[in-house]
């Protein structure tokens, strides 16, 4: 779990290193800000020993430049202790909303009309609680009386394509297969899914090749050093997957890819996992439809060349 913490490090400098603490001890990773070492103030903004650079704008967009490393279960969280946020954190406030990053805070806001959904107010040690216990942060809360001003929030957020690489993990492990025997797949279950069962994979960064994207994320989710194979196929997200984001171009390219060893090492993004054969996760277990879909032609791939 990853998240960026925002305020006034001039007014509530304390309160960060509380706070910081207490994400880190958690397991808690905060991105930004990083080391909390107060080593002088330009025109009312603090500098810290970890700052790249003299000049505020740049520090500004250096730490919103964490942003992108959230990935979709991590989250902002706003040290507001009288509920004001002040002019810094009111425009990370709004970069995050444009780019849809979950926004928490310690306090009601009331310096500003901004839209927040229920269920966004939380003091640390609770915040705390509720991640450990339910390993993802509280989810928004949208009564039907706040629908119209939730979606006209949604229009507003920024348009893009998001590319997604996944891999169909084979054993060729020692493990002894029987003739025809359909060598087993790896698959994960995560919360980010609903509790069903997908395979590896995960968002291509800005400027990252699609193979070194898909090394990537299989050795931070899995431990596994991984050979790609083949590309099995490109798809647009499935509208019925209740995952699907109409404003955002959202595209899957997943691969054949083998490992030589079964020992899985989980990062926090996963719950559980298993090696299956195809037909019997495709038979037997809760799959996210996008999952689906590539073992289907996975397999059908495999059967028709076997």
């Amino acid at each position: 779990m990853k998240c960026i913490l925002h305020g006034s490090l001039r007014k509530h400098f304390d309160l960060f290193q509380e706070v910081h603490a207490l994400f880190t001890s958690s397991d808690i990773e905060v991105l930004a800000p990083t080391i909390l070492s107060r080593v002088g103030e330009t025109d009312g903004f603090v500098r810290l020993a970890s700052d790249e650079s003299k000049d505020p704008r740049v520090v500004e967009l250096l730490y919103l430049e964490k942003l992108a490393e959230l990935g979709t279960t991590g989250f902002s969280y706003y040290l507001n202790p009288q509920g004001v946020l002040g002019t810094s954190a009111s425009y990370e406030l709004a970069i995050d909303q444009l780019t849809n990053t979950r926004t928490l805070f310690m306090r009601p806001l009331q310096d500003l009309p901004v839209y927040l959904p229920q269920n966004s107010v939380w003091k640390p040690k609770e915040l705390v609680q509720y991640v450990l216990e339910n390993q993802s942060c509280p989810l928004p809360f949208i009564p039907q009386d706040e629908e119209s001003t939730h979606n006209l929030l949604q229009k507003l957020i920024l348009p893009g394509s998001i590319i997604a690489v996944g891999g169909i993990i084979v054993d060729y492990s020692p493990k002894r297969y029987r003739g025809r025997q359909e060598r087993e797949i790896l698959l994960v279950k995560t919360h980010k899914w609903g509790g069903r069962f997908s395979i590896v994979g995960g968002k291509v960064k800005r400027n990252e090749q699609l193979s070194d994207a898909l090394l990537r994320e299989v050795k931070e989710e899995t431990g596994l050093d991984i050979g790609i194979e083949e590309s099995i196929c490109t798809f647009d997200q499935i509208k019925n997957s209740g995952y699907y984001l109409g404003d955002a171009h959202q595209v899957f390219t997943d691969n054949v890819v083998v490992a030589q060893r079964r020992k899985i090492i989980l990062n926090e993004e996963a719950e559980e996992y298993q090696w299956v054969p195809p037909m019997v996760a495709l038979r037997e277990l809760p799959l996210e439809p996008n999952a689906r879909k590539t073992i289907e032609v996975y397999r059908e791939r495999h059967l028709r060349t076997a």
